[in-house]
């Protein structure tokens, strides 16, 4: 019998095979992801630092391009259409939420016309969206 103490062999990872899921996994998460665009308006929103996501189910989109030209659900409409369909809606609910797209460059007076015509008819659950 020897005395000698046979030395193991130091362990080895292999770090190929792993890079190579990883490689794999990367793409793969590349190739399957969704991007969404907001094709609508050309809208360029303003940036708001304190802003929160705006995200409701059930709203009402209303646009105001730069011109300011008022857009209900995509559609444009004059000021007294707006403030027909603002009323028959809030005959159903006054706890539907009103987000509210203005361009950077609408004047300000469009805006305030189309949030007191929300409030007048009960939408008092109003957001601006910004980027």
């Amino acid at each position: 019998m020897s005395l000698l103490a046979r030395r193991r062999s130091k362990a080895n990872i292999n770090i190929i095979p792993l890079m190579d899921v990883l490689t794999i996994l990367i793409f793969f998460f590349l190739v399957s992801m969704q991007f969404k665009e907001m094709t609508t308006l050309n809208l360029t929103l303003p940036k708001i630092e304190s802003a929160g996501r705006n995200d409701f189910p059930d709203r009402i989109l209303i646009g105001v391009d730069k011109e300011g030209r008022i857009f209900l659900e995509n559609q444009q409409v004059p000021m007294a259409e707006l403030q027909a369909v603002l009323s028959r809606l809030s005959e159903i609910s006054n706890d539907i939420p009103v987000l509210l797209k203005a361009h950077n460059t609408t004047p300000l007076q469009t805006v305030t016309e189309v949030m007191d015509a929300c409030r007048l008819n009960g939408l008092s659950k109003i957001r601006i969206q910004s980027r």
